[in-house]
């Protein structure tokens, strides 16, 4: 029992100054700083044991990725977060964390935030930001590139591929909807 009291006595200053930083920092707004420092410690846990493994195996690391190899990891991050975050096929992984807000562009959902504060929050946050996602999404892509980069340039390939489309079906849109002064026309040669 002296211990769990000597921890409760040191601890007691620590969270004190954990809330008064909270509430400097939120003003008032529910915002998840313990959700998100979990979140943080959980890329940081599974980036060191990536690294571990990594290490364990005695793969050595790249001196330098190619070029080419380094934009197909970038394009398929870029797909692959945006296609976590908006995608509606992706709507049931979102869900327990967010609530539909309706559509948002072509092929996109408008998702918000279903708890305000805690962990659900830092997650529906997670979940929705392309941007944050590009974080996970890339150390994935860089883990397997490092381990296995055949299959790693496969899958990059796919996602990359269909970022390429992606770019391709708004182009066409563009010109049949004259957006670049190319109106299509009926019966042109």
């Amino acid at each position: 029992m002296a211990l769990a009291d000597e921890v409760q006595r040191i601890g007691a200053p620590v969270r004190r100054w954990m809330q008064h930083q909270k509430r400097e920092y939120t003003r008032g707004e529910p915002r998840p700083l313990g959700g998100d420092l979990g979140a943080m410690g959980v890329y940081v846990s599974l980036v060191t044991a990536g690294a571990a493994a990594v290490h364990a195996s005695g793969r050595e690391l790249p001196d330098r990725v190619p070029l080419g190899d380094a934009v197909l990891l970038t394009l398929a991050t870029f797909r692959l977060a945006r296609r976590i975050a908006k995608d509606p096929v992706t709507a049931p992984v979102r869900a327990p964390f967010t609530a539909f807000q309706g559509p948002s562009g072509h092929a996109e959902v408008a998702e918000e935030v279903r708890e305000h504060g805690g962990v659900k929050h830092a997650v529906g946050e997670l979940l929705t930001c392309p941007f944050c996602l590009a974080q996970w999404v890339g150390t994935g892509f860089v883990f397997g590139y490092v381990t296995a980069p055949k299959a790693t340039r496969l899958a990059a390939l796919a996602m990359a591929t269909v970022a390429g489309s992606d770019v391709l079906q708004f182009l066409y849109d563009g010109i049949q909807n004259g957006a670049f002064g190319l109106q299509a026309t009926e019966g042109a040669e």
